[in-house]
This record gives C-alpha cells, structure tokens and sequence, in this order.
C-alpha cells in the first residue's frame, strides 16, 4: 500500500462514524433551524423569517422561565458536583456496606423522570408522607410545592436525588483510577487529608468532574418532565422554566415557534457548555 492508498483509506475509516453523526445529529439540527424560520405542520411549510423568534421572546412568562432555567441547571449541577464527589470518596473507602450503599444511591437513577414526578407529588402533598413525618418531630407542615418560594427548590431537591446515582459512579470511577502509590508517598511525606486531596485526589479526577458538570448542566437547562409531572410550572410560573415552554407550544401545534425555542435552548447550551468545556479540560493539562 503506497502513500497515497494509506491516506485515503484513513478516511474511508472515518466515514461510517461520519455518517452516521451527520444523519443523527447534523441533519437534525439543519433542519430544526431551517424550520424554525417557518410556519409549519405535518402538511405544509411557509418561510416567515425571524417572526418565530420575535414572537418567543415576546411571550410574557419567558423572562421567568429563562432565569428559572439557568437556576434549575446551576443549582442541580453543582449540588451533583460537590456532594457526589463527597459520596464517591465515602464509598471508596473500607466500609464493609459500601457495595449496599452504591446500590441503594443508584437505584433512582433506573426510575424514570414522570415515575419520580408522581411519586414525589404525592410525598410532598401538605398532607404526604414527609410533612407526616416533620409532624411527629413537632415541624409544621411545609407546602413544598404549592409555596412558590421554595416550589422550583423542592424540585431541585428531588432532581438531585434521582441524578445523584450517575454522578457519584463518574467519581467512583474517576477514584479507582487512582495510584495508590500516590497517596502513600503523600503519607511519607506527613501531607494531611486535606492536602492529600487537594493536591493528589483533586488534580487527578479533573477530567471526571468535566465530565459531571457537562452531563447535569446539560439535563439541567433542557429538563422539563419532571417539573411538569410535579408543579406543571406552578404555582403561577414560579417553576416555568424554558424546556416547559417549548413543550407546551409543541402541544399547542405552534410547531414553528416551538422549534424556534428549541433552537434558542440550543444556543444557549451551547455558549454554555463549550466555553465551560474549554475551560475546564485547560485546567486539567495544566495540572
């Protein structure tokens, strides 16, 4: 095999994955921004330009929804970063139960988000089980999700609970791949826990919290189903948040302005993630 021969057959070996991207994700997208500059159903299609787009951005809850979002999507990745990591360490450790307490941790991760939604409706009712049970300790009862000040961090709460199982196996991962030959010679050295995982555990697991903080971010500022089993955005829009709104004109048969959200939600993941990506994967070669 000559020169020539080597080099086009390396992209002969690039072009089944190629495709298959472009007909899965390229094609999709091309097609969700061309549609989203027209009036369209499943008969027709008329181009209107930006009107889809004015329209959006003129609806009256959309301020709400966009700042629910963003505090939906932060709040929920960086509990999943900090106390996962934090699980994963306890875990790691020489608990004879760990394997009990892995199994018990991922379980929620298999429910499903409308399974979740239901169930937790009926929890935090004022008259659930969890307002029963602060009852017995002598807590008045707490309106979880009829408050709308603590109505979106109820189900913050209950998004960090079924996602916490996914986060905590990345760092166990991550954790694994650890040399112990490090922490040993961290231990000859005299270096404290607190050192030791500052300077040792931290660097080494850079790119397993890249990893987590790309997943929740992303399933955050999408996320949508479990919001609406739970609160349906309520009470008033006190849990609207973008995914929702998208949802509830698709369901109208506005399909051009909702696939005009859709691409706005995809641009703002976008201007989020890759700039935190770039960030984040930077720290991981400079350590």
């Amino acid at each position: 095999m000559n020169s020539y021969e080597k080099h086009v057959y390396k992209y002969w070996m690039v072009m089944p994955g190629l495709l298959i991207y472009l007909i899965i994700f390229g094609l999709p997208t091309f097609l969700s921004f061309y549609f989203s500059l027209t009036r369209w159903n499943l008969i027709s299609t008329t181009f209107i330009g930006l009107e889809n787009f004015k329209t959006f951005f003129s609806q009256t809850n959309l301020r709400t929804a966009l700042g629910n979002t963003f505090i939906y999507a932060f709040s929920t990745s960086l509990s999943k970063v900090i106390f996962g990591l934090f699980i994963a360490a306890g875990l790691c450790g020489k608990l004879k139960t760990s394997g009990y307490l892995k199994s018990i941790i991922y379980f929620p991760t298999l429910l499903g988000f409308v399974v979740v939604g239901i169930a937790f409706s009926s929890l935090m009712h004022p008259s659930g089980i969890i307002n029963q049970g602060l009852a017995f300790f002598g807590i008045s009862k707490v309106r979880w999700l009829i408050n709308p000040d603590i109505a979106l961090f109820s189900v913050i709460l209950v998004d960090f609970w079924k996602g916490i199982g996914v986060t905590t196996v990345i760092y166990i991962a991550g954790l694994r791949a650890i040399s112990p030959d490090y922490y040993e010679a961290a231990k000859i050295d005299g270096a404290s826990r607190v050192q030791t995982f500052r300077f040792i555990t931290l660097p080494m697991i850079i790119s397993s919290i890249n990893t987590v903080l790309t997943l929740s971010l992303i399933g955050g500022l999408k996320s949508y189903e479990l919001i609406l089993t739970m609160t349906e955005g309520g009470p008033g829009f006190s849990t609207e948040v973008l995914g929702l709104v998208v949802y509830r004109l698709f369901g109208q048969g506005m399909y051009g302005l909702a696939t005009a959200g859709s691409v706005i939600l995809f641009i703002s993941i976008s201007f989020i993630i890759f700039p935190l990506n770039h960030f984040v994967a930077k720290r991981e070669v400079e350590l």
